[in-house]
């Protein structure tokens, strides 16, 4: 499982990485720190053709640089650029976070745990729904 982690907390970035240590599934994180940092590295991968895919990127919103709604604005309107499933890992829990996340075309939004050892039940969760239910469409060609 390849994710991309777009988080600016180190602690958040930390208890992520260890929740995903408990799935039955062997992850790799390809970690960021910003908007823009995350959308370069999206463009990168594109234009240099990786053989490795990204499975899933977790997208916080309050980002420095460019923040999480502009990362999911770009990725909706530019039609070059190709993203795995966005979901949205974020603290906040209002509506219009969680709305315009959808209108901006996130495949979920998730409210970060207040307790670590529920950060664990979140990674299980993920893993448990992105890799064992869901039916994604294959990668653009």
């Amino acid at each position: 499982m390849q994710i991309l982690l777009v988080e600016d907390n180190p602690g958040d970035v930390r208890l992520i990485q260890e929740a995903f240590r408990e799935v039955d599934v062997e992850t790799t994180f390809h970690t960021v720190h910003d908007g823009g940092t995350a959308l370069e590295l999206l463009r990168e991968r594109q234009r240099t053709d990786s053989t490795t895919e990204l499975d899933i990127a977790l997208l916080d919103l309050n980002l420095p640089r460019i923040g999480g709604f502009e990362v999911l604005e770009e990725i909706k309107n530019d039609e070059e650029l190709t993203a795995p499933p966005v979901l949205v890992l974020t603290s906040s829990k209002a509506d219009e976070d969680v709305a315009k996340s959808y209108e901006l075309c996130a495949n979920a939004y998730l409210t970060k745990p207040s307790n670590p050892d529920e950060f664990t039940k979140l990674g299980k969760a993920v893993e448990a729904f992105w890799f064992e239910e869901a039916t994604l469409p294959p990668a653009p060609a």
